[in-house]
Protein backbone atom coordinates (compact mmCIF):
# COMPACT_ATOMS: atom_id res chain seq x y z
CA UNK A 1 0.00 0.00 0.00
CA UNK A 2 1.50 3.05 -0.68
CA UNK A 3 0.51 6.96 -0.43
CA UNK A 4 2.40 9.85 -1.96
CA UNK A 5 2.03 13.57 -1.62
CA UNK A 6 3.41 15.39 -4.55
CA UNK A 7 4.35 19.40 -4.84
CA UNK A 8 4.71 18.99 -8.73
CA UNK A 9 2.43 17.61 -11.54
CA UNK A 10 2.36 13.84 -12.34
CA UNK A 11 0.54 11.87 -14.96
CA UNK A 12 -2.10 9.26 -13.63
CA UNK A 13 -1.97 6.43 -16.10
CA UNK A 14 1.93 6.69 -16.28
CA UNK A 15 1.99 6.33 -12.31
CA UNK A 16 -0.59 3.13 -12.52
CA UNK A 17 1.70 1.42 -15.43
CA UNK A 18 4.73 2.10 -13.39
CA UNK A 19 2.89 0.98 -9.97
CA UNK A 20 1.18 -2.38 -11.27
CA UNK A 21 4.72 -3.17 -12.60
CA UNK A 22 6.33 -3.44 -9.02
CA UNK A 23 3.66 -5.36 -8.00
CA UNK A 24 5.08 -8.09 -9.69
CA UNK A 25 4.15 -11.61 -8.96
CA UNK A 26 1.25 -10.33 -6.90
CA UNK A 27 -0.41 -8.79 -10.03
CA UNK A 28 -1.19 -12.38 -11.07
CA UNK A 29 -3.27 -12.53 -8.50
CA UNK A 30 -5.23 -9.07 -9.34
CA UNK A 31 -8.65 -9.36 -11.41
CA UNK A 32 -9.66 -5.81 -10.77
CA UNK A 33 -8.49 -2.68 -10.69
CA UNK A 34 -10.41 0.50 -9.88
CA UNK A 35 -9.20 4.25 -10.32
CA UNK A 36 -10.19 7.28 -9.58
CA UNK A 37 -8.48 10.08 -10.68
CA UNK A 38 -9.73 13.81 -9.72
CA UNK A 39 -8.19 16.76 -11.59
CA UNK A 40 -9.04 20.69 -10.50
CA UNK A 41 -11.94 22.64 -12.47
CA UNK A 42 -11.72 26.09 -13.50
CA UNK A 43 -14.98 26.86 -11.60
CA UNK A 44 -16.75 26.50 -8.39
CA UNK A 45 -19.46 27.48 -6.71
CA UNK A 46 -20.33 29.93 -9.46
CA UNK A 47 -16.91 31.71 -9.72
CA UNK A 48 -13.71 31.46 -11.87
CA UNK A 49 -10.99 29.78 -10.44
CA UNK A 50 -7.74 30.21 -11.76
CA UNK A 51 -5.51 28.18 -9.93
CA UNK A 52 -5.42 26.63 -5.70
CA UNK A 53 -2.98 26.27 -3.46
CA UNK A 54 -3.38 22.83 -1.53
CA UNK A 55 -1.82 23.28 2.22
CA UNK A 56 -1.29 20.28 4.31
CA UNK A 57 0.11 19.40 7.61
CA UNK A 58 3.43 17.32 7.41
CA UNK A 59 3.35 14.02 8.86
CA UNK A 60 -0.24 14.34 10.41
CA UNK A 61 -1.62 14.58 6.51
CA UNK A 62 0.71 10.95 5.36
CA UNK A 63 -0.48 9.34 8.55
CA UNK A 64 -3.95 9.87 7.91
CA UNK A 65 -3.94 8.72 4.56
CA UNK A 66 -2.34 5.66 5.70
CA UNK A 67 -4.82 4.74 8.51
CA UNK A 68 -7.79 5.23 5.62
CA UNK A 69 -6.16 2.78 3.49
CA UNK A 70 -5.48 0.22 6.25
CA UNK A 71 -9.04 0.48 6.91
CA UNK A 72 -9.98 -0.42 3.72
CA UNK A 73 -7.03 -3.26 3.33
CA UNK A 74 -8.58 -4.44 6.63
CA UNK A 75 -12.85 -4.36 5.32
CA UNK A 76 -11.95 -5.46 1.92
CA UNK A 77 -9.43 -8.18 0.73
CA UNK A 78 -7.28 -5.72 -1.24
CA UNK A 79 -3.86 -6.75 -3.20
CA UNK A 80 -2.84 -3.71 -2.95
CA UNK A 81 -3.26 0.70 -3.25
CA UNK A 82 -1.87 3.45 -4.32
CA UNK A 83 -2.85 6.60 -3.33
CA UNK A 84 -1.23 9.84 -4.96
CA UNK A 85 -2.04 13.35 -3.94
CA UNK A 86 -0.84 16.90 -4.86
CA UNK A 87 0.14 19.50 -2.74
CA UNK A 88 1.23 22.88 -3.22
CA UNK A 89 -0.08 25.14 -6.43
CA UNK A 90 -2.41 22.88 -8.70
CA UNK A 91 -3.65 24.68 -12.13
CA UNK A 92 -7.52 23.76 -13.80
CA UNK A 93 -6.98 20.53 -15.89
CA UNK A 94 -4.02 19.26 -13.58
CA UNK A 95 -4.94 16.02 -11.74
CA UNK A 96 -5.04 16.15 -7.75
CA UNK A 97 -5.51 12.89 -6.63
CA UNK A 98 -5.32 9.17 -8.29
CA UNK A 99 -6.32 6.18 -6.08
CA UNK A 100 -5.57 3.17 -7.46
CA UNK A 101 -7.03 -0.32 -5.83
CA UNK A 102 -6.31 -3.79 -6.72
CA UNK A 103 -8.22 -6.75 -5.96
CA UNK A 104 -9.71 -10.44 -6.98
CA UNK A 105 -12.65 -9.05 -7.77
CA UNK A 106 -14.56 -6.07 -8.54
CA UNK A 107 -16.84 -5.23 -6.16
CA UNK A 108 -13.67 -4.86 -3.53
CA UNK A 109 -11.94 -2.80 -5.83
CA UNK A 110 -14.66 -0.77 -6.82
CA UNK A 111 -16.29 -0.41 -3.39
CA UNK A 112 -12.38 -0.03 -1.83
CA UNK A 113 -11.85 2.73 -3.85
CA UNK A 114 -15.08 4.54 -3.62
CA UNK A 115 -14.26 4.65 0.48
CA UNK A 116 -10.87 5.46 -0.29
CA UNK A 117 -11.71 8.73 -1.71
CA UNK A 118 -14.65 9.51 0.12
CA UNK A 119 -12.54 9.08 3.53
CA UNK A 120 -9.66 11.55 1.96
CA UNK A 121 -12.46 14.17 0.99
CA UNK A 122 -13.90 14.13 4.82
CA UNK A 123 -10.91 13.24 6.68
CA UNK A 124 -7.47 13.81 5.87
CA UNK A 125 -6.06 17.31 6.79
CA UNK A 126 -6.01 19.36 2.93
CA UNK A 127 -6.70 23.15 3.00
CA UNK A 128 -7.63 24.14 -0.36
CA UNK A 129 -6.97 28.52 -1.34
CA UNK A 130 -8.83 29.25 -4.66
CA UNK A 131 -7.67 32.06 -6.43
CA UNK A 132 -10.22 33.86 -8.37
CA UNK A 133 -10.61 36.71 -10.81
CA UNK A 134 -10.42 38.89 -7.93
CA UNK A 135 -9.09 37.99 -4.78
CA UNK A 136 -8.78 34.73 -2.88
CA UNK A 137 -11.05 32.53 -0.92
CA UNK A 138 -10.44 29.52 1.22
CA UNK A 139 -12.34 26.51 0.26
CA UNK A 140 -14.56 25.19 3.55
CA UNK A 141 -16.47 22.24 1.94
CA UNK A 142 -15.78 19.68 -0.56
CA UNK A 143 -18.02 19.19 -3.28
CA UNK A 144 -21.42 16.09 -2.42
CA UNK A 145 -19.72 13.10 -2.66
CA UNK A 146 -20.92 10.39 0.21
CA UNK A 147 -19.72 12.77 2.79
CA UNK A 148 -20.34 16.56 2.22
CA UNK A 149 -20.40 19.15 4.82
CA UNK A 150 -24.13 20.74 5.11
Amino acid sequence: MTVELRPTPFEPFAELSRFHELMAEQRRSAGALATFIGTMRDFNEGDTVTRMTLEYYPGMTERQLAAIVETAKARWQLIDALVIHRVGEVWPGDPIVLVGVWSTHRAAAFDACRYLMEELKSRAPFWKKEALGVGERWVSCNTPGYSSCG
